[in-house]
């Protein structure tokens, strides 16, 4: 039986919406932009909702609009991949990495003792769909010491008056917090829709603003709005009606808008998503059920006391007392039966340019252990429950046959 690690998700109404952009007449940022933020305001409970192009560029604008420079710190954790910490580099900081929990998130302990008067921003990151411990990261930026550190280096900084958090939830569209969507728990998340992702566009992202008092997260979104089209006071689909060509550009922008045509993809998955992310749950069910019976295995978190609940992304499976290579050989075992697995995620001072910059695996031990141990299944809606069953008899062979041998 061959299956897949990751398709994306394309029926009927995906077909039928992006047809409908092709022949509309209008293939970038317009209409359809406009309703996928929309739903995703409605789906999370955002104030405000901006696509753009990639989760990638929404990070690097946003902390350009904070206002970061050479000397700021940003802390990221060390388990996530690489663009947490490009991001961050691109807008002219300095990634701070801090170790994990053995919940595979950022541990809160770790970033308390890496925050320093250089420290600007924290981007905790919902590894697997998890979402990270937001009360108390929120009630740490909030802490009257920890502020009377802070030292703003722009006026936003300066309005703020704290570290703002901003939320990687690239893995998490759909999660729950404390009985509310992800999305809404930080000054700023961010969502993927890349292509594995629970809600795709082929590419894209979403930056959602929920900005505190004195800000205004309306005006916040016509600003990034008009950073993402490189600070031109006139968007190409206003730019073609008759006589409205004569535009401004006042400020350096970046090109991060979303077009219409991705934009429809995702408008038609996230119309049935709680369809599809119930088919996800049920993934999930069956392959716990199997793993919790086994001694070895060390089943991802769904559900946490605290209303934490997974979007059920990645189903991150650890395997106890083995080795790196033992893994390594589980995963090829794995392969030679047709089913795709993967890793999530290398460490980032394990890749080479990282390390390059100084920063070593060795001051990361949860952080590797996480890594040592993990084998991301495939999940996703399509997915039957014989095909989920099968994956979970072939990773438990696998281990008997690498492990046992």
């Amino acid at each position: 039986m061959k299956i897949a690690f990751s398709p994306p998700y394309i029926d009927e109404s995906v077909v039928s919406e992006v047809t409908d952009t092709l022949l509309s007449g209008w293939i970038t940022t317009g209409p359809k932009v406009k309703a996928l933020e929309s739903e995703i305001k409605q789906l999370t409970g955002s104030q405000e909702v901006l696509c753009v192009n990639s989760w990638t560029t929404g990070a690097v604008m946003t902390l350009r609009w904070l206002g970061v420079k050479p000397g700021d710190e940003v802390i990221i954790p060390a388990y996530t991949y690489c663009a947490t910490a490009f991001a961050v580099m691109w807008a002219g900081a300095k990634p701070v990495m801090v170790d994990s929990g053995d919940d595979l998130n950022i541990s809160v302990d770790a970033v308390r003792r890496a925050i320093t008067p250089r420290t600007k921003a924290i981007l905790p990151v919902d590894i697997a769909g998890f979402p990270c411990n937001y009360a108390r990261l929120m009630a740490l930026v909030n802490e009257p010491e920890v502020k009377a550190m802070f030292q703003p280096t722009s006026p936003v900084m300066e309005q703020l008056g704290r570290i703002i958090v901003i939320n990687d939830s690239a893995h998490s569209i759909g999660s729950r917090y404390g009985g509310k969507a992800s999305g809404t728990q930080t000054d700023i998340a961010i969502f993927s829709l890349h292509a594995v992702k629970n809600i795709t566009t082929a590419e894209g992202g979403a930056i959602c603003l929920n900005m505190p008092a004195p800000f205004d997260n309306a005006q916040l979104y016509q600003q990034l709005r008009l950073m993402s089209l490189n600070c031109q006071t006139k968007d190409a689909f206003t730019k073609t009606k008759a006589g409205g060509w004569r535009y401004d550009i006042v400020g350096m922008g970046m090109k991060a808008n979303m077009a219409d045509v991705n934009a429809a993809i995702g408008l038609a998955q996230i119309r049935q998503y709680p369809r599809l992310l119930a088919e996800r749950k049920r993934v999930f069910a069956r392959y716990s059920a199997a793993f919790s019976q086994l001694p070895w295995a060390i089943v991802p978190p769904t559900v946490g006391a605290d209303g934490r609940e997974t979007s059920y992304h990645v189903y991150a499976l650890r395997i106890s007392g083995i080795s790196e290579q033992q893994r390594d050989d589980i995963i090829s075992e794995v392969a030679r039966h047709e089913v795709a697995v993967n890793v999530h995620f290398i460490p980032l001072p394990m890749l080479t340019f990282f390390s390059e910059q100084g920063y070593d695996i060795g001051d990361y031990p949860q952080a590797y252990r996480n890594f040592a141990h993990e084998i991301s299944l495939p999940c996703y809606p399509q997915l039957t429950d014989e095909q989920a069953d099968y994956v979970a008899k072939t990773v438990a062979e696998a281990y008997n046959t690498v492990v046992n041998a």
